[in-house]
Parts: structure tokens; sequence; C-alpha cells
């Protein structure tokens, strides 16, 4: 993953305000800021912590590069792994436009057979996004990443939150279907549901700590976001910035965690600093 002949990088934590944005296109940020600030912050805290300003950063399901640009802007190497045949052919095509494909490789492989394609211990931080609501077995595949970390690095886990889908699906009119993801034991509103399995942050929290991590922080992410109309988002002067400040004051909040369509947990090693 080395690469002695890219080119100097500055330092991540002297980044411009516009890079410290999230890392989509200003719709798409509603629903990745709050992750970002945490992530990128965490990022710096390891830059700081082993002196090295370039990470080795696994993006396992990190499909066509949502995180894995962005965090490669910073001057990190990341390592995504992804499933998908098109996903990791559009990452190629995204981080070629974005200039960073020096330091971004794309592997096929999932989270079950992850050593297949990659290194225990070898990273810095492991992002593990939109993974565990499709793995059989959610305790076993949190283990499966976190021993991808070396004995001080940070795990960023994030997971469709069972609150609120209960909450769109009783906003829609569709009662049963909320009653039925509230009741059922994967969260799941219908055999319709896209979704295979939803948890609460307590859930997360258990899963982090079962495979010998320290919760750093949680965060409800689109708490409010997907219930607001895109209309008045759209259009409103000023609504876009004021719904993601409203949305990052929120996201620490334990009273939100319980409707928010996505829950956000940082995992830490024993011996990294405390957030």
């Amino acid at each position: 993953m080395s690469d002695p002949m890219r080119p100097p990088v500055s330092h991540p934590s002297t980044q411009s305000t516009s890079q410290r944005s999230a890392p989509s296109r200003p719709r798409a940020s509603l629903r990745t800021a709050v992750v970002w600030e945490v992530l990128q912050d965490a990022l710096e805290r390891r830059v700081k912590a082993t002196g090295r300003a370039s990470l080795d950063v696994l993006d396992t399901g990190g499909g066509s590069g949502n995180f894995a640009v962005p965090v490669a802007l910073l001057g990190h190497r990341v390592t995504v792994v992804d499933p998908s045949p098109n996903a990791l052919f559009a990452l190629e095509r995204r981080t070629a436009e974005a200039g960073v494909a020096d330091r971004v490789t794309g592997v096929q492989g999932d989270a079950h057979g992850l050593f297949d394609v990659v290194d225990r211990g070898g990273y810095d931080a492991v992002l593990c996004h939109g993974v565990l609501e499709y793995v059989d077995d959610p305790a076993d595949g949190v283990r499966n990443v976190v021993a991808a970390l070396r004995p001080e690095g940070v795990l960023s886990l994030l997971a469709a939150g069972l609150g609120g889908a209960v909450l769109a699906r009783a906003l829609a009119g569709h009662f049963k279907e909320a009653r039925q993801a509230l009741t059922g034991p994967d969260g799941r509103w219908g055999a319709g549901d896209p979704v295979p399995r939803r948890f609460t942050a307590e859930q997360l929290t258990e899963l982090v700590e079962g495979a010998g991590l320290r919760v750093g922080s949680v965060h409800g992410v689109r708490v409010f976001a997907d219930l607001v109309p895109g209309v008045l988002v759209d259009t409103e002067p000023g609504a876009l910035e004021a719904l993601l400040k409203l949305e990052e004051a929120a996201a620490e909040l334990p009273a939100f965690h319980s409707v928010a369509t996505q829950l956000h947990v940082l995992g830490e090693t024993r011996g990294t600093e405390a957030t």
C-alpha cells in the first residue's frame, strides 16, 4: 500500500475549511456531514498520536468511494473492500477524477472473507458503513473488522437505526408496518423492506464493546433530514445550512438517537486517547 513516489501532502489538521465539509454534494451532505466530522477528527487524533501524516485506512463495503475519496484527499492511503465489481469500477473512475488513484486501492471481497483480501492488524482506522445490516452474524462481522486494526486504532461504524424506520412508516400512515418494525426481531417493517436488519444505539455499542473496543462516541445521523420535504430544503434560502446545523446539534443527544435513520458509533482500541 505504501507509495514513496506520492507527492507530499499537508497535515490533515491544516486542511482548509472547505475540505472539512461533508464529502459529497450539498443535498447529499445531509446524510454524511455528522459522520464525516467525527471521522475526520478521529483521523486527526491518530495522525498526532502516530506522528505519521499518512494513515492506512480500510473501508469495508466502501462502494464507489463516498468516504474513501475524501479520506484520500486528506493524504491517507485507503483500501476499499466491496463485493460489487460495478461499485469498484465506479471507484476507480472516481479516484482518477479526484486525482487520488495512487492512494486508493479497490479489492473485491466482503466482511466474512475480509482476510482473504487484506491483512490482519494492518490499519490505523477501519470504516464499516452500511455493512452490518447485511451480514449473517453482526457480532462476528464487528469482530472481523476490528481484527484489521493495529493495536491502536479506531473503528467508524454506521448502521441503520430502528427508531428512524418506525417513525418514518408511522408518519407515512403505515401504522401496521411501523409496529412490525418496532416489535420484529430485525427491525423490518415487512417483506418489501429493502433493509434486512436495523439496530438501536444500545445494540451497536454492545457489539463494539463485545469486540474489545471502547465506545468513543455515539451519534444519531439523519435525525430530521429524511422527514423534511426536499422541496423546502432545495428552495428555501438558507434552509440547507440551517438543517445541517440542526442535525449536528441533535446528533450527540441520546434523546434523538432513538429516532435517527442511522446510528454512528466510534470505537477505539484501549490504547487510544479518549475522545
